[in-house]
C-alpha cells in the first residue's frame, strides 16, 4: 500500500513521544529543570488509549466504506445511506444519526488521495507498532536498529515491494500483537 510507505515513518516517529528516556532528554520544566514525572507519562499513555477500541472500529468502518465504493463495477444508482450503512455495519458500535451520510462528507475516499486505500492508515498503525516493538526490544536509541530502519524503510520509500523492505528491517512480517499491546491490550 502506497500510504503505508509514507505513514509508516511518520507514525513510527510518534512512538518516542511517550518514552520516558526520550522525554528526559528535552522535556524539562523551564525554571527548575525537573523532568516529566513517570506517573505523568503513564497518564499520557492511558489517556491516548482512551476509546482505543471505538477509534479503531471507526477507522475500520471508513476503510470498509471506501472499499465498498471502490469495488463497484457499475455506476451506483441506489440509496447512498443504505449502501454505507451496509458497508459500515460490521463495525457499527453506535446508532447512526438520521439524516447523516458519511460518503458525502468524507473527502479521503473520493478526492483526498486515498481512494480505495483508506485502509492503509490502519495497516500503517500495525506496521508502526510492530516496528517500534523492535526498537523497544533492542533499546529505543539502538543505532543498529535505527540504521536498519533508515536503510530499509526511510531511504527506500516505495522503490521495492513494501513488505520485502519491512521484512529486511524487522526480520519478519508484522503481527497485530504490538498494536494491541500499545492500545492497552495483552499487558
Amino acid at each position: 500500500v502506497m500510504q503505508s510507505c509514507c505513514e509508516l515513518p511518520a507514525q513510527t516517529s510518534e512512538n518516542w513521544q511517550t518514552e520516558k528516556d526520550d522525554l528526559d532528554k528535552f522535556a524539562v520544566h523551564y525554571k527548575t529543570g525537573a523532568k516529566v514525572p513517570a506517573g505523568l507519562v503513564k497518564k499520557m499513555i492511558d489517556a491516548s488509549n482512551y476509546n482505543a477500541v471505538y477509534l479503531s472500529s471507526r477507522q475500520l468502518s471508513f476503510g470498509f466504506l471506501d472499499m465498498a465504493w471502490h469495488t463497484q463495477t457499475q455506476p451506483y444508482t441506489g440509496n447512498v445511506i443504505e449502501f454505507e450503512r451496509k458497508a459500515m455495519g460490521k463495525t457499527a458500535l453506535l446508532p447512526v444519526v438520521d439524516g447523516t451520510a458519511m460518503s458525502t462528507s468524507f473527502s479521503h475516499i473520493f478526492s483526498g488521495g486515498y481512494a480505495a486505500g483508506y485502509y492503509g492508515y490502519k495497516w500503517a498503525e500495525v506496521l508502526d507498532a510492530d516496528a517500534f516493538a523492535l526498537f523497544k526490544e533492542t533499546g529505543i536509541f539502538n543505532k543498529e536498529t535505527a540504521n536498519s530502519f533508515r536503510r530499509n524503510i526511510l531511504e527506500k520509500g516505495n522503490t521495492e515491494e513494501p513488505m520485502s523492505l519491512y521484512v529486511k528491517f524487522r526480520g519478519q512480517e508484522p503481527t497485530i500483537d504490538a498494536l494491541l499491546k500499545r492500545n492497552g491490550r495483552n499487558k
